[in-house]
This record gives structure tokens, sequence and C-alpha cells, in this order.
């Protein structure tokens, strides 16, 4: 076998190669399956090659497990929670949706399967032919994960028969001769101490793309984690010219409207696809670390004629790893391992350092402040979209407090696009709805307490003063049934999580 095989020598090091890069896929990802073809796309771009390897998941130990009847249609057997059952069924659907973009099928699976057998076909093909080779448009790896990938989210190849595994490396004229012995024994024995090593230096999910050699006392800082990260691991592969990009899927300038059709949520025809109002029903949360960084993209969208429709959402604060104990189990590793990396990839792509991406943060009355301009002042997009960059700023930039009304009130008025349109252009007050400005009195609120970012202590004009009674006068009334009324209708969306996106 060539020397600068990727198996010639007797370990392979986690998170070292002679490649640029390294990516990890197992054969029953839908994530890494949708991965493949967009990473080799890049690395032919870029003229580079990449160190493929398997990662065999673990997913009963983090997702609990399942499997289907004879027919395939019906859970027979399962330990799942309710919340592991909503993060599944929406990660099939989000993985067809684009899988759809890109005609191709992923069938859920009618169980969690075992996938060493194809890792270990995958490592016996990479003792043949050198890196380079190994990514050549047309080489035995390229054609053995494609062969396999296919048919196995068709429901129509059986990961865990060894002759299966075989009869592809035999399709695609591949070595065989020694495969079965090896399967059996240095093959079995390759992966599982690189399946091992691999978990303890991190990697817990596919696709993960690795800079090997760089960074070593800080291997999360070369850790991407999904195929959304490509544009940035692109970028570092070509030098940094420009500016850092951000996360994004990249989709082909090409897509009819059939196959948008086929991607959404509901089915629906082409036409209803064109005909579909251009706007964008936002579910988001002013605490969220996620939210505030998909801010200036959302933003951007009205600079394609696209309506940002807010709506504000409590989402659970992230929760901080645990420390780790010589006890912990493999669900709880991963747990750990998972919000690790999550935490360092909010700061990889935040604007600044964030100072606590934990916050608890009460957003009740900054909700509220959106709504009132909504429903009361029924204000203009311009002025909604500056309050609500303003308290995102006010929070996440300069750690603000947001947690009264005597909070929010400065972040309302402090442009004056709301003044001028409320007393200059709108100043009909028949246009306002009456409701929206009761003064129920609201017992256990913060109204009249000083928060440690100030409030307001310069001298208001008569136009600020009739504002500022009026805002206050909602928050201790009308506010909370709408705030109410806000939280009913994102539970009615099974909204679960912030930001979260409808269509239309």
């Amino acid at each position: 076998m060539p020397h600068n095989s990727t198996t010639a020598q007797e370990e392979m090091l986690p998170l070292k190669s002679e490649a640029p890069i390294i990516i990890y896929i197992d054969f029953k990802s839908p994530y890494a399956y949708l991965a493949v073809a967009p990473a080799r796309k890049m690395l032919a771009k870029l003229g580079l090659f990449a160190d493929w390897r398997p990662f065999v998941l673990d997913i009963p130990s983090f997702l609990g497990s399942a499997k289907l009847d004879e027919g395939g249609k019906k859970v027979a057997k399962q330990n799942r929670t309710k919340d592991q059952w909503s993060g599944i069924k929406y990660a099939y659907f989000d993985c067809r949706r684009y899988a759809n973009l890109a005609d191709q099928t992923i069938r859920g699976t009618v169980k969690i399967w075992d996938t060493h057998l194809p890792a270990i076909g995958m490592l016996w093909l990479k003792r043949f032919s050198g890196l380079a080779d190994q990514c050549a448009p047309g080489s035995l790896l390229e054609r053995y994960i494609d062969a396999i990938y296919e048919p196995f989210w068709k429901r129509e190849f059986d990961a865990e028969d060894l002759s299966a595994i075989l009869r592809v490396l035999e399709q695609i004229n591949a070595p065989t001769d020694g495969f079965l012995e090896y399967a059996r024994g240095d093959g079995a024995a390759l992966n599982a101490r690189l399946q091992e090593s691999a978990f303890e230096a991190g990697i817990y999910g596919v696709p993960t793309f690795i800079f090997p050699n760089e960074s070593t006392a800080d291997p999360q800082h070369q850790k991407f984690f999904g195929r959304e990260h490509l544009p940035r691991i692109s970028w570092l592969l070509s030098g940094l010219r420009n500016s850092a990009p951000d996360v994004a899927y990249a989709l082909s300038p090409e897509i009819h409207d059939a196959a948008l059709a086929k991607s959404a949520m509901e089915p629906m025809s082409a036409p209803e696809v064109t005909a579909t109002p251009r706007r964008l029903t936002t579910y988001f949360d002013f605490k969220s670390p996620q939210c505030y960084l998909a801010l200036p993209s959302i933003l951007a969208l009205r600079g394609e004629g696209i309506s940002v429709e807010w709506r504000p959402f409590e989402s659970t604060p992230l929760k901080e790893p645990t420390e780790k104990t010589a006890h912990d189990d493999r669900g709880t590793q991963h747990r750990r391992i998972r919000g690790e990396y999550h935490a360092n990839d909010i700061q990889r792509y935040a604007p600044h350092k964030l100072t606590d991406i934990y916050r608890q943060t009460d957003c009740q009355f900054a909700d509220m402040g959106l709504l009132w301009l909504q429903h009361a002042l029924r204000a203009s997009e311009k002025v909604i979209d500056g309050y609500v960059q303003r308290v995102f700023a006010h929070l996440w930039k300069d750690d603000g407090a947001i947690e009264s009304a005597r909070d929010i009130e400065p972040l309302l008025f402090a442009a004056d696009d709301l003044q001028a349109e409320f007393f200059e252009t709108n100043f009909d007050k028949n246009k306002f709805d009456k409701k929206h400005f009761g003064k129920t009195q609201l017992g256990a609120a913060n109204f009249g307490t000083t928060s440690s970012s100030g409030g307001i202590h310069s001298e208001r004009t008569g136009r600020e003063a009739e504002l500022s009674k009026l805002w206050t006068d909602y928050a201790r009334s009308q506010g909370l049934e709408d705030l109410d009324g806000a939280r009913r209708a994102a539970q009615s969306e099974s909204i679960n999580m912030a930001p979260t996106f409808l269509l239309g």
C-alpha cells in the first residue's frame, strides 16, 4: 500500500492529517449525506483535498432509540422523550427540505443502524491510495461513499450486512482480497480505536470539519460541526481574503419553483409558491445569543423586498456545560462536548465578545415594547426594526438592563422616528386601537424602580411625556394581555426555539 495512505500507520490521530482539512461523516446521518456534495464542490474550487474519515454516531446515548414495525410506518419500540421526538422529527423534515432542493432522497430510517461496517469499508479503501487520489473525481473512495449513501437513504441498503459492503467494493472494482478478514480483525480494531479517540478529542457529530495540526491547545477553534460552516471553512482555507463570512447553505441559483414547492412544510403547487407573499414571520428572543447573531441577516432581507414580522418568544436559555467527572456516561459526555462546542461557535461568529451567553434575562417588558409599537401605535417597519436593534445592542453589547418599563422607555424613544411618526404623520388618533391604552393597575410589576442602567432623567418635551404615559399605561394593562396572546400564538405554532422562521 502507498506509504502516504491514511491507514498505513498503526493509528489515525483524530486531529492530525497531511490534508488541509479532515471531514468526518457517518452513513446514518442525513446531515452528513447532504454535506458531501457541497464539500466536494468547495474542495474542487479551491484545488485542495481532504482526509475523509468515518465517525460512527452513538445516537441512543443522547437521543434515545426507536424502531419501526415491519411495514416501516409505525413505531414498534422506543424510549425517547417528547423533546427528543420533536427534535428528531424536525431534523428529518429539515434534511428532506434541503434534499428536495438538491434532487436527493431521504427517507426516515426504520431503526438506528449500526454503521461500523461501512466505516471499516472506508478505512479499507484508504489503504490503497494517498489522500489526493482519494479525493479525485471518480476515485474508489468517492464512488464507495456514493454507492452506500444513496441506496441507504432510499431504504435499499443493509448497513449491517458485511456481504453488502463486499458487494459495493466489487461494484466499484475496488480490491477485495483479504477484506473479510480485515473487517473482522485489524480493520475492526482500527475503527474501534479511531471512534474512541475521535470522541475523546471532542468530535461528537457529523459532518465535522477539522483543521488538523492547528490550535492544539484549544481544539474547539479548529472544529466546525455542520455544512452551514462551509463558507467560513472555505474562507479559512483560501487565506482569509476579505471579511469573514457568516453561516449559510449554498444553494443552486437554478432551483425551480417545483423544487421549492416540494421543500415546503405543507405540500404546495409551484404557482402557490410564487404567489406566496414575501413575508418572513420571525419568532425571536432578546436573550438568545443565536437571535443576536442572526439579526443582521434578518434585517438584510428588507433590502430584498421581504417583509419581516417580529414575534416575541420566550425560549429556553442555553445550558452551561457541566463539569467533567470520572463517572460520566457517554450521553453526559456528548452533551458536555456539544455544549462546549456551541459556546465556542457562538463566540466565533459574534461581532464582539459576548459576556454571558447563558443569561436568563426576563424579557417581558422588552417584548411588550415591541407589541406596543406593533399593536397600539401601529408603527412602521423602520421604527420597529430600530427598536429591535437597540434592545439587542443594549443587552448584548452594552450589557444593559431590560427588566423594567423604565429600562425599556429610553430604548423606545431613543430615535426621532417614533415621535415624528406619531405626532406628525399619523396624528389621527382614530388610526390607533384605543383598547391598547388601558390603565389597569399591575400589582407586582417593576414600575417606578430605577434600574442599573439609569432610566430617564433628562427633561421630556410634551410629546415625549405623552408617549411615555401611553407606554406606561400600556405596560401596566393591555400589554400583559397582548404578551399572553403572543405567548399562546407561539405555542399554537409549536415554536420551541429561537430564532424560528415561518414563510408567508
